[in-house]
């Protein structure tokens, strides 16, 4: 099958388009083939293999996972022994790495039934990125109606979900993003937009009940300057940055945990997105009811996926950029 292998930590000079054996899906797995599959700023850090500190994960010498890619969305081809749910011949969307390729092994757990209303390239769009603001919202910071909620990095993957389940939640949502960005989001349904090439967020006075940071260009001060006494403070740190760095976004992470202890009625907490079923599930109710709706900028073959990871990382892509297989 064709596939994007990476053999060593770099730009996108380093993945290259080349045959390589279809995988066997083993217990608890599901073989898919492979229609679509999105960008995010996940593949770029397996991709450069930053921050340095999380090549235990990664590998360290080099990526323990050849084949890059996570979003996908196409027909189960095989299960393995005990995949009872899924049958083959079925639609369906996940989360697994490899699916930059013509076929992918999944864990069962991370797979679901495609959005019935969706195209393949729009299923794609949805699992990590609208998985993360769904966990950042609904389980980290507890949104409820009628709170302040302020999204850094809205015109991005995740955000643009964040946006939207904002609304969903009932919440008065702010979102930060740049010029080009406003009408973008203004369309998701923002109340309030805050062009950052115009306006400090950080220096405006205003006070949110929900700060969720999907960039973390911000220090851990800046940010606790615009939450409420009471307020939430959720960080994601998975935005693309210069690389080369030993810490990167988990510095963030790092502030936050001697910090939190002394924050008094502030809560300063990560976003950790594993995706599940009943995850899956939940964003296919949703976006099979039009309450969320996920935005591709651009789709581009299997062929130049390197080039799609290049122009997120260059021109920092709105939305989300979608591969077709």
């Amino acid at each position: 099958m064709k596939a994007v292998i990476q053999d060593r930590y770099g730009s996108a000079d380093t993945l290259e388009f080349r045959d390589i054996d279809r995988p066997t899906p083993a217990a608890g797995e599901v073989l898919v083939r492979v229609h679509a599959a999105s960008v995010n700023a996940y593949d770029w850090h397996f991709m450069h293999g930053d921050p340095v500190l999380a090549r235990g994960m990664m590998g360290f010498r080099r990526p323990k996972s050849p084949v890059r890619g996570r979003d996908f969305a196409g027909v189960v081809e095989a299960v393995g022994s005990g995949v009872t749910e899924l049958k083959p011949g079925e639609e369906v969307y996940g989360e697994a790495d490899g699916a930059f390729a013509e076929y992918v092994c999944a864990q069962d757990g991370e797979v679901g039934p495609k959005p019935a209303n969706l195209t393949f390239e729009q299923a794609a769009a949805i699992p990590l990125a609208a998985n993360t603001a769904l966990i950042g919202l609904r389980d980290v910071a507890r949104l409820r109606p009628g709170q302040t909620l302020l999204v850094n990095g809205a015109s991005g993957g995740v955000g643009t979900f964040a946006v939207q389940l904002g609304k969903v939640y009932g919440a008065e949502v702010t979102a930060v993003c740049s010029t080009r960005n406003v009408e973008l989001v203004r369309s998701l349904g923002a109340d309030r937009i805050v062009d950052y090439t115009q306006e400090d967020f950080t220096r405006g006075g205003k006070r949110y009940d929900v700060v969720l940071d999907l960039v973390g260009n911000r220090s851990l001060g800046e940010f606790r300057r615009v939450l409420a006494p009471t307020g939430t403070l959720a960080l994601s740190g998975g935005g693309v940055y210069e690389g080369g760095s030993v810490v990167g976004p988990m510095g963030l992470f790092i502030k936050r945990r001697l910090v939190a202890p002394f924050a008094r009625h502030q809560r300063l907490l990560e976003i950790s997105a594993r995706q599940t079923k009943a995850n899956l599930a939940a964003l296919r109710e949703l976006a099979e009811s039009g309450k969320i709706a996920p935005v591709v900028e651009r789709t581009c073959p299997l062929s130049e996926a390197a080039e799609a990871i290049r122009y997120l990382e260059v021109e920092h892509a709105r939305a989300k950029v979608v591969v077709t297989v």
